[in-house]
């Protein structure tokens, strides 16, 4: 992706009397990209929203948000900002289209502008057979998808997402990040995710970066995160036939380095990226059955895991071989 930062800190720290919220931050995040905030509560993840929207100020560093600064241009920000916090609130005895008219009157427009708007919208996610229905009545899934028409009304360059798929079905989280996708690759605009659900993170994100105790310790592609981990090498696991022999056969070829049998699975480990193809080869020569030759990646989970808990981790969580 072409660097073009439209939302930028420098050294951007946030203290609370002897507590760092977040730590000298440096940031780029591009225009166009879906960007994913991971981390545990208190990592510095929603401080650092409220910093680039201009609702708390920064104790030291700057930031810019599309050339703005958010204190000194607030007005500006907001106009180009869409944010949906983690349990977004709507008045309950309205209807899903009275929200969004409001929504609408707020941001200074109405009449047919607003109406044709709204109704764009409600089908966009859905709810156009719901929109006069009370929003007491929705689902959380329903709620959600509202937000999302909500944070979209007045067209804004950049969306900021907080646990959007919190509490939904595996069914209503799917529709909810093909919208967010559409988003980015479709329409342009620049996303930002705040998240603990690695699994849908890791589907939907261009990159990710990872915060601990207020510092952003990790940023990047999922794939460069893995092969930080990596450190080049690969985790292999093969079952074949006759089992008795497999280990003995696969310690014998070049590149391997380790190897461990889990279940009817052996795993190896090795470097090279031409080792499968040597494997198989050489099993193959030996007349042996290969059933299942899979190379295994990290995975978000495992990076997770490696930056907030310092474990030694192997891809997909198998035990360090």
């Amino acid at each position: 992706m072409e660097q073009n930062g439209i939302i930028t800190t420098v050294e951007l720290t946030k203290t609370y009397g002897d507590i760092i919220a977040v730590d000298h931050l440096n940031l780029t995040i591009n225009s166009g990209e879906i960007f994913g905030l991971l981390g545990p509560n208190g990592a510095g993840k929603t401080t650092t929203i409220l910093m680039l929207m201009g609702l708390t100020e920064p104790t030291s560093g700057s930031l810019r948000v599309d050339g703005y600064d958010p204190l000194r241009d607030a007005l500006e920000v907001k106009r180009i900002v869409g944010y949906m916090p983690d349990n977004i609130g709507f008045y309950d005895d309205m209807t899903g289209r009275e929200n969004l008219r409001y929504t609408a009157w707020l941001n200074h427009f109405c009449g047919d502008e607003a109406e044709a708007r709204i109704q764009s919208l409600l089908e966009k996610v859905g709810l156009a057979e719901s929109a006069d229905r009370k929003v007491k009545e929705y689902s959380r899934g329903m709620r959600q998808r509202l937000g999302i028409a909500d944070v979209l009304l007045k067209d804004p360059k950049i969306v900021i997402l907080d646990e959007p798929t919190l509490g939904l079905d595996p069914k209503g989280a799917r529709e909810l990040l093909d919208m967010i996708k559409d988003m980015g690759r479709k329409e342009g605009k620049t996303v930002i995710i705040s998240s603990h659900l690695l699994f849908q993170v890791q589907s939907v994100c261009d990159r990710v970066g990872i915060f601990v105790k207020g510092k952003l310790i990790a940023v990047g592609k999922i794939k460069e995160l893995a092969a930080r981990l990596s450190s080049g090498s690969s985790v292999i696991e093969i079952k074949a036939e006759p089992k008795e022999r497999l280990t003995d056969v696969v310690k014998s070829v070049a590149g391997v380095t380790e190897t461990e049998m889990e279940g009817d699975m052996l795993l190896v480990k090795g470097d090279g990226e031409n080792l499968a193809p040597r494997i198989v080869a050489e099993l193959a020569a030996r007349s042996m059955a290969v059933y299942h030759l899979r190379i295994r990646e990290y995975s978000l989970d495992d990076i997770y895991r490696q930056y907030f808990q310092g474990e030694e981790v192997t891809p997909s969580g198998i035990s360090k071989l």
